[in-house]
């Protein structure tokens, strides 16, 4: 199996330039590719699959309930060069940093409201915005520990930020089962590339979680919604890895006002969570009363300090897509600096004159609901019909608020096997970063990759798959 063929057709490619010549970086790879030969390259490529099916590497999708399946993934990584890793890496650093403080400002003084940056109506009408943390102060000072931002390369060959993930981000065991898929696959490259590495963010993961607690040598249990949460194979790998109890709501109990899971050697007191449960069925005393996967009473254990929990509860404020328009002015005011990883140009909705443009032009654009993730709530005009197109404008018109609104953006490709040859697929990419003693950024993280000829859209619920990413050193 060759490249001789393979076409970039005018998108920006991972491996080759535009007219055709190699990244110097891809050389070694693409040497190695070609000498396998197409029989032992697709021999390589189904073992890979077979030993993802093996080990149990799975998510569920909602739509289809009851069903898992295998995360797609090709054997044909994405490298990016150490120099411009440097860059992503600082400016994720400068991203989370400031979100951190733009989240605390707005549960305390609200300087950036009153300053005029962003409107108060927009974070009061904000579906994340927890007014009863209004005045409260998590650990450390830190809300979000743990953030996978999701980054993509435009034709112009810049990266810019899509979206912040800052509540439940998902993906990362999948990096590292993938890595280690990849060290024999093509043992041959590892060897002459210097790759870095990744296996260590269990470790830095644990630490992070022993740093917010006052607590010495503190008890981790990592809080699952169950085995029906499409990342619940995630959720028992870190746990696993992190040496962690992997707990669901009813493991645990409040005593005397501390939370405690229930064990064979009787009650344990916890001291940190490490939540994959959104906030809204963490504690039914305080939101939904509906929710059985809860804990509840946790709330109030949370706020005088018996509990720590990861990320803070109120986190997603700043995971709101309308709040993400602002990010840019977030780090302008709170480190008067210039922003280093751009967004896509975002059209909030609640703004009349940004509404009128995305309704007269919402067959160019791609429309996302303010707090939907995983591909729903969205619409990509240049691939819609005419009625779903209609239908947005009426959801729109009803709640705007709810609605941005950015240019359709063709993303970079990168090459992948497809009917034993290789064609360019549209790819994202997923790092994941840790806040702790220090900001911590994985060298790398989760490509995800829209396995259909065409498609922009990569999440794993919409039928995109996955690559292994390598960082040079």
């Amino acid at each position: 199996m060759r490249f001789d063929h393979y076409q970039v057709e005018g998108f920006y490619d991972e491996m080759f330039e535009e007219m055709g010549a190699l990244r110097p970086w891809y050389r070694s790879l693409k040497g190695c590719v070609e000498k396998l030969g197409p029989e032992e390259l697709t021999r390589r490529q189904h073992t890979a699959e077979r030993t993802l099916l093996a080990m149990g590497i799975t998510f569920n999708v909602y739509k289809e309930e009851g069903t898992e399946h295998i995360f797609p993934f090709d054997i044909i990584p994405r490298i990016i060069d150490a120099s411009e890793w440097n860059q992503i890496e600082r400016g994720l650093q400068q991203r989370i940093y400031a979100l951190n403080l733009f989240i605390d400002d707005v549960y305390h003084r609200q300087k950036i409201v009153k300053d005029g940056v962003i409107p108060s109506e927009l974070i009061e009408s904000c579906k994340s915005f927890l007014k009863p943390f209004i005045g409260f102060s998590p650990p450390r000072g830190i809300w979000c520990h743990i953030t996978g931002t999701d980054l993509i390369r435009n034709k112009d060959g810049r990266f810019y930020v899509l979206e912040d993930n800052l509540r439940c981000p998902s993906g990362v065991a999948y990096v590292l089962e993938n890595r280690e898929i990849m060290k024999r696959t093509f043992p041959e490259v590892f060897e002459e590339l210097g790759i870095r590495p990744v296996y260590d963010y269990p470790i830095r993961l644990l630490e992070m979680l022993q740093h917010v607690s006052n607590v010495p040598n503190p008890t981790i249990a990592l809080l699952t919604p169950g085995i029906y949460n499409s990342a619940y194979f995630e959720h028992s790998f870190l746990a696993q890895q992190m040496g962690v109890e992997l707990v669901e709501g009813t493991d645990l109990v409040l005593n005397d006002g501390y939370v405690e899971m229930r064990t064979t050697k009787g009650p344990r007191r916890v001291d940190v969570i490490y939540r994959r449960l959104n906030e809204e069925f963490l504690d039914p005393l305080l939101f939904r009363s509906d929710s059985l996967i809860g804990v509840p009473g946790i709330f109030e254990a949370y706020r005088k300090g018996r509990v720590s929990l990861v990320n803070a509860l109120g986190t997603g404020v700043a995971d709101d897509k309308v709040i993400y328009a602002y990010v840019p002015a977030i780090i302008k005011y709170y480190l008067n600096e210039d922003i280093i990883l751009p967004n896509i140009p975002t059209y909030v909705c609640w703004d009349k004159k940004e509404r009128q443009y995305v309704l007269e032009h919402i067959d160019e654009l791609v429309v996302k609901e303010a707090n939907e993730a995983g591909g729903y709530g969205m619409l990509i005009g240049p691939h819609s019909t005419k009625s779903e197109q209609e239908e947005f404008k009426k959801r729109i018109e009803a709640n705007p608020r709810t609605y941005i609104a950015q240019p359709t953006i063709s993303f970079s490709r990168v090459p992948t096997i497809v009917d034993g040859h290789f064609e360019g697929r549209h790819v994202d990419l997923r790092p994941f970063i840790l806040y702790g003693e220090s900001i911590y950024v994985m060298p790398g993280g989760l490509a995800r990759v829209a396995l259909r000829k065409g498609s922009l859209v990569v999440n794993s619920s919409q039928g995109g798959g996955s690559k292994d990413t390598w960082v040079l050193r």
